[in-house]
């Protein structure tokens, strides 16, 4: 494959106002009322739609109201309970598993930094900055698929890794990472689309660095 033009600072600065424009009030699809309900679903919501997990969620919160109702839990029926959920056996596991650890490391509260939140089982980096910027606001980056898919298209970063790509964003953007974040998802999950973008009349066509590449006939 080519290597994607890199975005100018200007162009940068461009797409930021853009996507703020466009997404000025931006919130996750995922559907909780507590940071508990929040840490679940953002879990639960890997390499799995936000709508599959919504649908799982409800019966799920009404059976384990708490964490120390999860941990607690018979991990059969935590199992039966999320079976539709993409990897269902290793997040049954690890989601009662942080509920346990939350219990007995962090006196029954979930914590809400960085650091602690990667320690608990089935929480990587992505999934703690989401917790991170979701429930707290916190001037943070995070990169899933759409995320990593649109900041390679535009030009915004080169770097083979979820990670490395982190890096570059919070490096470039520096503010309003938490705000970017979400609406580069809302962009990648409904517009920039793996699959058929919709590249025709994009509010962001004339920055994209691939657009020859879904061009149709």
């Amino acid at each position: 494959m080519d290597r994607i033009e890199e975005a100018t600072q200007q162009e940068i600065e461009e797409i930021r106002a853009i996507l703020l424009r466009e997404y000025p009030n931006s919130v996750t699809e995922l559907r909780y009322k507590s940071l508990y309900q929040l840490l679940i679903s953002v879990i639960l919501s890997a390499q799995c739609t936000d709508e599959r997990v919504n649908i799982i969620t409800p019966a799920l919160f009404k059976k384990y109201p708490t964490v120390v109702e999860l941990a607690n839990a018979n991990i059969d029926d935590v199992k039966e309970l999320i079976k539709s959920c993409s990897y269902f056996n290793n997040k049954a596991k690890n989601i009662v598993k942080m509920a346990q650890q939350v219990i007995e490391r962090f006196n029954s509260q979930i914590p809400l930094n960085q650091k602690d939140l990667m320690s608990l089982p089935g929480v990587g980096q992505k999934t703690a900055n989401v917790v991170m910027i979701e429930y707290a606001g916190e001037n943070l980056m995070a990169v899933d698929t759409h995320v990593f898919r649109v900041s390679h298209r535009l030009g915004l970063s080169s770097a083979k890794s979820p990670i490395k790509t982190e890096e570059e964003l919070s490096r470039k953007f520096k503010t309003d990472l938490h705000r970017l974040h979400k609406a580069m998802v809302l962009f990648g999950r409904y517009r920039c689309k793996a699959l058929n973008p919709k590249c025709d009349n994009c509010f962001l066509s004339h920055l994209c660095k691939s657009r020859d590449r879904f061009k149709v006939n």
